[in-house]
């Protein structure tokens, strides 16, 4: 009888992914244009290194050891392609094949094993090829931060940590649209499998008015729900437990509803001015309307995060981002995976707000310092959208999460695409240009 319940159940399972791909192919994809995929306003302008603001300046050592630990993913994947991404108008692909970047990884390791740090600017040099990289509105080349929180928990709930953050439920089910038609490539959608097809999940308000029932299974529970929603913003916290030890909670899923950035309405309804907007200024009117409006306010954002337990291995390093690899305070980069491979070195080009410095009594203006860093695409982030778009992880900690949260200038954005990609990208170039009329 066991077997045969087995048997039911995986023929169970069986028909309802039949029934999701039934419903993507024959319901959800007919009724999309057919027409065919329009290209993406993205450009790449080859530069020189000497084009680069702050490029000897930089300690390269630091972005050395900070590519070598994206090193793996990028060799372990053999003959295959380290991503679909191709330059503009071409079928050359940006970051090659998983063998092509083995002799590249090999001379990075190389130079750590001898601790060569030194020879880092000249291992990138000729390594790589810069190309800035543009998209059709320059005005959304913007540079944000985000960090770690550390706060404090339980793992059961108290009369002081009643505010649960939840372990992915088991009928959630995330959907790579790109894999069903080229025109939604890096669209995701989430939700369950009701009668053989997928509907929406819970939003925010109704998964915290206890909607998921004995599906929402707490992980750990924090005093605040302040903190708690943060850490959904943030995909990741080390949270200190009353027994004295730390663990750290990572992202494991998402509800499926958009992610809506909370500070507009505040902006609309003259809560908060424009140029005093910031995270810190969110989290303070939050705290001054936690009985008047804070809940309404944070249910605006339907979207809700879901977490798992991971190892904290280097308490130096953050969580593992979406390459899988732990983040390096100000040398992990979040990108838009819809334009960018993440493993790919960029130079970034920005400005940070200098903390505790009064604004300028002409402008209104904090006072700000040169952010000129060689960073490592290693995240993704549900705000960051576009060819130019980046999110710098500061760190973790309140220290840490003043600089995120002042963080939001706009910048230049650099790809150092490897040398073989790059030659190959300028033979096709040359090749098209002599075959135009």
């Amino acid at each position: 009888m066991k077997g045969s319940g087995r048997a039911f159940v995986l023929l169970s399972a069986g028909l309802a992914l039949l029934g999701i791909l039934l419903w993507f192919l024959l319901v959800w994809l007919p009724r999309q244009a057919l027409e065919p995929p329009q290209a993406e306003p993205l450009r790449f302008t080859k530069l020189s290194f000497e084009n680069l603001a702050g490029w000897q300046a930089d300690d390269l050592g630091a972005a050395l050891q900070t590519f070598l630990r994206t090193c793996p993913r990028l060799t372990a994947r053999a003959d295959r392609p380290i991503s679909d991404h191709t330059f503009p108008g071409t079928d050359i692909l940006v970051a090659g094949r998983g063998d092509d970047w083995r002799e590249i990884c090999q001379h990075a390791e190389d130079l750590r094993a001898a601790e060569d740090f030194g020879a880092a600017r000249s291992f990138f040099e000729t390594t790589f090829m810069p190309f800035e990289v543009t998209g059709a509105d320059p005005e959304e080349n913007i540079f944000t931060g985000y960090y770690e929180p550390v706060l404090q928990g339980s793992l059961e709930k108290t009369d002081l940590f009643q505010v649960p953050l939840l372990k992915r439920p088991d009928d959630l089910v995330h959907v790579e649209l790109g894999d069903f038609r080229e025109s939604l490539k890096g669209q995701r959608i989430a939700g369950r499998v009701a009668a053989g097809r997928l509907t929406p999940y819970e939003d925010r308000a109704e998964i915290e008015a206890g909607r998921l029932g004995d599906k929402g299974v707490p992980l750990v529970y924090l005093s605040d729900p302040v903190d708690a929603f943060f850490t959904h913003i943030q995909g990741s916290a080390r949270v200190h437990l009353t027994d004295g030890t730390d663990m750290r909670v990572n992202y494991d899923g998402q509800n499926g509803h958009p992610y809506t950035a909370i500070g507009a309405p505040l902006i609309r309804r003259g809560e908060i001015a424009r140029e005093d907007m910031s995270m810190e200024a969110i989290r303070a009117w939050l705290k001054d309307h936690e009985e008047n409006g804070a809940a309404e306010l944070m249910h605006e954002n339907a979207s809700y995060i879901f977490f798992r337990q991971v190892p904290i291995e280097n308490p130096e390093l953050g969580p593992p981002g979406a390459a899988g690899i732990d983040l390096t305070p100000q040398r992990s980069l979040a990108v838009d995976r819809k334009y960018h491979a993440l493993g790919l070195p960029v130079w970034i080009e920005t400005s940070e707000t200098l903390q505790g410095a009064l604004p300028d009594p002409e402008t209104g203006k904090a006072p700000s310092k040169p952010f000129h860093h060689l960073m490592v695409a290693q995240d993704t982030g549900g705000a960051i959208r576009g060819p130019a778009r980046g999110d710098i992880f500061f760190g973790s900690g309140d220290a840490a999460g003043a600089r995120a949260g002042a963080q939001n200038a706009p910048g230049r954005f650099v790809l150092l695409v490897p040398r073989f990609a790059a030659r190959a990208y300028e033979e096709a170039r040359a090749a098209q240009e002599a075959a135009a009329p």
